[in-house]
Formats: C-alpha cells, structure tokens, sequence
C-alpha cells in the first residue's frame, strides 16, 4: 500500500478521514485550528509530517500526523505521532501498520532518534496493532488546556 506526503491537492480526500477522526474521539475541533493544522501539513517549513496511505483505487484510505521536534534527552530530533486515522470500512487490511511501518522506515532515513505516540487506555483495535511495535510505557499523561 503506497504511503507519501500529503500535499496541497489531497486536501478533499483528507478532510473527511480528519471529521471521522474528530468524532470517533468526540472531539469539536474549531475550523479555524483544522484550517491552520492543514496548512501546516502542507508547509514543508512546519514541522507537521502529514503522510497518506492510498488504495489501489486512489483513494486515501488513512493518514498519519506527526510533529518533529528537538530533545532533551538525545541529540537527535525526535517525532511525536499525534494523530493516525484509517478509514473505518479498510480497518483491519494493514492500513495502519503501513502507516506506521512508513513512519518508522522515515525515523532510519532520516535519523530521528524517537518515535512516540499514545492512544487511548480502551481503543483495543490500535492497542492490537501499536503492541506489536512494541511495549506501552509506564508514563502517565497529563493534560492542561487553556
């Protein structure tokens, strides 16, 4: 299954994987922040890495946001997976693992020194998947907003 960049073009294929994602975590993200979070994507001078799996018909069956950013810990960048969403009728057909197998396959290239991302205690589904890639953690998060 092909993964690449998203770019300016993909734009009517990815905004209704992101409005699914939005609601399966309930989430009322403002159009304004969808706006700004696109544009990012599209920015190759942001550090968003927005990347899509394709079908053999063409149509975008999953993406992946990522941001890259500096560490404290290690000298090497590292890429935090914010956001990964395969469409509900292609779940189960390894959309998701090529889009992870594709972020780890940039973190080698490129020399990213850490590839983290979280999930929700009870989504079984990515559990599955991410617990193949490797153990959770024993970090808890906490979560201010303003």
């Amino acid at each position: 299954m092909p993964v690449r960049d998203l770019t300016r073009e993909d734009y009517a294929h990815w905004r209704p994987l992101w409005d699914g994602y939005c609601a399966f975590y309930g989430a009322d993200v403002p159009e304004v922040v969808t706006d700004a979070t696109w544009c990012s994507v599209i920015d190759a001078a942001q550090p968003i890495i927005g990347r899509g799996a394709w079908s053999d018909d063409g149509s975008l069956v999953g993406f992946s946001l990522s941001v890259l950013h500096l560490s404290t810990w290690q000298m090497t960048p590292s890429c935090y997976l914010e956001d990964l969403f395969v469409d509900p009728q292609r779940r189960e057909a390894g959309v998701g693992r090529a889009l992870l197998d594709d972020l780890v396959a940039l973190a080698t290239a490129r020399g990213w020194g850490r590839l983290y991302w979280h999930t929700q205690t009870g989504n079984a589904a990515a559990r599955r998947l991410y617990d193949k890639y490797g153990a959770a953690d024993d970090f808890v998060r906490y979560r201010l907003t303003f």
